[in-house]
């Protein structure tokens, strides 16, 4: 009887995963750790190792669709089984009439397909996979084919057949197609992390009924503040000094004051999460990825920026890890990067909350002074919160974020970044 082979745990927080591309077929021998499909999971590409050594009996999900962790996924006929001895000696019988130079067609046809691993490295070292020998099913190009090749100059495995490629044709189910396009216009496949990002909002958007609050703030002693120490950081440390990490480190705060909104919804009961972990968006030219600062309340400034500058790095090189993007317990959104003044962002769930940080800008004010009421110019940015209602409420929220912009208004010249 053939072993069913389940999703796997891919990342302490990771429920799902979408099975964006087969590997293997039904019939294909299979090692131990031999990738066997490609996988989306919380906006990571990800390969699904084999867990046995022996024959693909048949794949029990198709590609595109989206399961729980656990969930059998194919089925594997074990090596040095019973019944895999049978059908190894009714294959010798048929050996003869199977060794045909014809035959060997299907087992090469994946010369030309590779993970988004793969074209990642190839990209990174500057190596044509052209160049590369695959030591994969069908001659498939694997991540340690190419990290061979650039440290020996050329594969240390064997060499792929030469047969004619097989080009597959993306495949479009009928009912995703709801929009006709018109001459002139440009149709653009939807890739697997594209999918997987319109997965997370639409599941977090309506399931968690969005509630949204802001307020402004006046940081132009933080302004001042990171003029004057900006050169000799970037001198000492080797990156740049943004607002980013003092906005990071109030909020930390504050969410340790509030521990109602460092919490989690799940189901029949909320979650209020001991340790502050901070997920902070970071997008590319077609993606968003969230990466996760682990224990952020322990950090300075100095460590906040560090931690930043290291996992903006990471997906931008597109070296993050699984656990890179687990475990967040709150997210905040630099959309003041863009320009933007004001945002409604999407709860990342199962989060109660997130926070956009907006544009910095230069605005009139009327201030309360000794002298009585003057207008000023000031440096003012919004703090923009929206709140899942199940968990949270207004009163909370508002105190949240008075406790955020009280602390960034006290910043001065005595504040220490390390």
């Amino acid at each position: 009887m053939a072993t069913k082979m389940t999703m796997p745990q891919l990342g302490e927080s990771v429920t799902e995963g979408t099975i964006s591309k087969w590997l293997v077929a039904p019939g294909d021998n299979v090692t131990k750790y031999e990738p066997i499909a490609e996988v989306m999971t919380d906006k990571v590409s990800a390969e699904i190792p084999s867990s046995y050594t022996g024959v693909i009996q048949e794949l029990l999900v198709e590609e595109d669709d989206t399961v729980s962790v656990g969930t059998e996924i194919c089925s594997i006929q074990e090596e040095g089984s019973k019944e895999a001895k049978e059908g190894s000696n009714q294959q010798e019988n048929q050996q003869v009439e199977s060794e045909k130079p014809a035959n060997t067609t299907e087992a090469t046809d994946q010369r030309n397909r590779y993970s988004p691993a793969v074209l990642r490295l190839s990209q990174e070292y500057g190596i044509s996979l052209d160049d590369v020998a695959g030591s994969g099913k069908g001659g498939r190009i694997t991540r340690k084919d190419v990290e061979a090749h650039r440290k020996n100059g050329s594969s240390s495995t064997a060499q792929p057949d030469q047969a004619p490629v097989k080009v597959e044709q993306p495949k479009t189910k009928a009912e995703d197609v709801q929009v006709q396009s018109s001459a002139g216009d440009t149709e653009i496949p939807v890739s697997g992390i594209r999918k997987a990002i319109a997965a997370n909002m639409v599941k977090s958007k309506t399931e968690a009924p969005h509630a949204w609050t802001m307020v402004e703030v006046d940081v132009t002693n933080l302004v001042k503040v990171r003029q004057r120490q900006k050169d000799v950081f970037k001198e000492k440390e080797g990156f740049n000094l943004t607002y980013l990490p003092f906005f990071m480190k109030a909020c930390v705060e504050a969410l340790k004051e509030y521990p109602e909104v460092n919490a989690q919804w799940a189901g029949d009961k909320i979650i209020r999460k001991k340790d502050v972990n901070l997920s902070m968006a970071v997008a590319t030219d077609d993606a968003l990825f969230v990466p996760v600062i682990k224990d952020a309340d322990e950090l300075t400034v100095k460590g906040l920026a560090k931690r930043t500058n290291e996992l903006a790095k990471k997906v931008r090189a597109g070296q993050l890890k699984s656990e890179d993007m687990s475990g967040g317990t709150f997210t905040i959104n630099n959309t003041g990067s863009f320009g933007s003044i004001m945002s409604q962002p999407i709860i990342n769930a199962p989060q109660a909350a997130i926070m956009s940080v907006e544009s910095i800008v230069k605005r009139p004010v009327v201030m309360d002074t000794e002298a009585g009421e003057v207008i000023a110019i000031r440096h003012m940015v919004n703090l923009c919160l929206s709140l899942d209602h199940r968990v949270l409420d207004g009163l909370i929220c508002g105190k949240f974020l008075q406790s955020i912009k009280t602390k960034l208004e006290s910043i001065d010249e005595t504040t220490s970044i390390y």
